[in-house]
């Protein structure tokens, strides 16, 4: 494998449509590798997720890609009541904003291609993803969430991201989550 330097200024962050072909990806996650050369497409298509690409302008080569949905901060995501009032409150929710549930976007994937691996696009990419939903926001989104694979923690952790609760006890998995409301 040949890692080269990216030019980030001569980088796009661009929306697929249903209709563009990914012939070539590999972030070294099979699962992740499946999803974007097989079936974001038709997601797509089905309106269950946007994906976009991170793409070299001089190459048009795929550096990164991430997939969206809409998403929510529940109730049901905390293991009872009295937990999801501490993380309201935590999160300065004020009374009469006491909602069963809070609207977030989910990350469904994000990979960067192994020749891309090292050069802080994924920090780019979610940062982007940011202030998607902090300067454009269209529909009203406080959180972002993520499930995170186990090996990824660390580097969601530095992006700001926090554990939805302590007890999340899934052998693959992280529920995470990011305050829009911490950059506004």
């Amino acid at each position: 494998m040949v890692r080269q330097c990216v030019d980030l200024s001569a980088s796009s962050f661009i929306r697929l449509n249903p209709s563009n072909i990914v012939k070539k990806f590999s972030c070294g996650d099979d699962d992740l590798d499946d999803f974007i050369l097989r079936r974001a497409s038709a997601f797509q298509k089905h309106l269950l997720s946007v994906s976009y690409a991170y793409v070299d302008d001089v190459s048009g080569r795929i550096l990164a890609y991430c997939s969206l949905a809409n998403d929510k901060v529940a109730i049901t995501d905390f293991k009872d009541k009295a937990e999801f009032n501490r993380f309201r409150k935590k999160r300065g929710f004020p009374n009469e904003k006491r909602l069963k549930s809070y609207p977030a976007v989910k990350l469904c994937r994000l990979g960067v291609d192994m020749t891309a691996k090292g050069q802080r696009i994924g920090t780019t990419i979610l940062n982007y993803i940011k202030s998607m939903f902090v300067i454009e926001n269209k529909t009203g989104c406080r959180f972002l969430t993520v499930d995170a694979y186990l090996n990824a923690v660390p580097f969601y952790e530095k992006n700001g991201f926090r554990f939805m609760t302590q007890d999340d006890d899934d052998p693959h998995t992280r529920l995470m989550y990011f305050d829009l409301l911490d950059i506004v």
